[in-house]
């Protein structure tokens, strides 16, 4: 179950990664777009929970999900924008970015 939470979050990223080069562009990103980053990323988080109720997870996978709930709650937020039409910072997109990179690689060395 780890191993395909992992594919949903390289996915969402991949996705993640048009989304930011729009909203960097000054663009508005497509909503179709964000709501499969979304979805990706809600199905991750529900991989990883299962795991958890499970109780054999190491600490490492814990430390990833706490930074995977943190950047979900962040792309709250830039959705947020998103709905009421206008652009969110650039800061703010980074951060989103960097701490879910930051539990993507937190999750991926626990499968390495």
């Amino acid at each position: 179950m780890l191993t395909y939470a992992l594919i949903a979050f390289a996915v969402a990223a991949v996705g993640g990664l048009v989304l930011a080069s729009y909203v960097l562009r000054d663009k508005f990103a497509p909503w179709a777009l964000s709501l499969l980053h979304a979805g990706l990323g809600a199905l991750g988080l529900l991989l990883l929970i299962a795991l958890l109720l499970q109780g054999t997870v190491s600490q490492g996978v814990m430390i990833a999900f706490v930074l995977l709930v943190i950047a979900a709650l962040g792309g709250f937020f830039l959705a947020s924008f998103h709905v009421r039409k206008s652009l969110p910072p650039k800061a703010v997109v980074v951060i989103h970015a960097g701490v879910a990179v930051a539990g993507f690689v937190v999750l991926l060395l626990q499968i390495l």
